[in-house]
């Protein structure tokens, strides 16, 4: 199998090292800042709703928090799709790559999925960083998004069990609190 030359010829040069760590510690800084207005934004939200409860405002909540983190991801692929587009960085056979394409594949990679298109060779380090970045900001979010669920849980769960004791007969509590219906001798036919 002939290797062509490129290929044999790559090394990994200072520089895409240090883009590369740039790029990524600027994907940390804007995930670390997004997911503090996010959570911040949520809280606001369960302020305001924590009057008056309910499944539907609880559920909105979730679906904000959602597209939020949703958001601060896209922004996130937007610095990466800038990055490659500046540095002309995308292999495309019609020579340089647009602002479209640039943002697509920066998302492909971001996401691990991966894409029908490369970075050009000085750059092709990049692709596993980006995915690296991807992966560390997915497993924040997940973490930031497990928070906001626990408490929608917490909440619905004593909704649940407020409605469960409104509706229990009287008979079933006793005078001590236990519960258990209790009958006196002297009542019993």
């Amino acid at each position: 199998m002939d290797i062509p030359v490129a290929d044999r010829l790559y090394v990994t040069s200072f520089e895409e090292i240090i883009w590369g760590a740039v790029l990524v510690a600027m994907t940390m800084a804007t995930h670390g800042f997004g997911m503090l207005l996010v959570l911040r934004l949520t809280g606001a939200l369960k302020l305001r709703f924590d009057r008056t409860p309910s499944f539907a405002k609880g559920m909105s909540t979730l679906i904000l928090t959602s597209w939020m983190i949703l958001l601060v991801h896209l922004i996130e692929v937007f610095t990466w799709a800038l990055f490659f587009l500046w540095k002309d960085a995308l292999a495309v056979p019609a020579g340089k790559g647009n602002a479209s394409l640039c943002y697509y594949f920066g998302l492909m990679d971001y996401t691990t999925l991966g894409s029908n298109y490369n970075l050009k060779d000085r750059w092709r380090l990049l692709e596993g960083m980006i995915a690296m970045a991807g992966l560390l900001t997915f497993a924040w979010s997940t973490g930031v998004l497990l928070t906001v669920v626990q408490d929608f849980q917490d909440q619905q769960m004593q909704l649940l069990k407020r409605r469960r004791e409104k509706h229990r007969p009287q008979t079933e509590l006793s005078a001590h609190g236990t519960g258990s219906a209790s009958v006196s001798p002297a009542s019993r036919p």
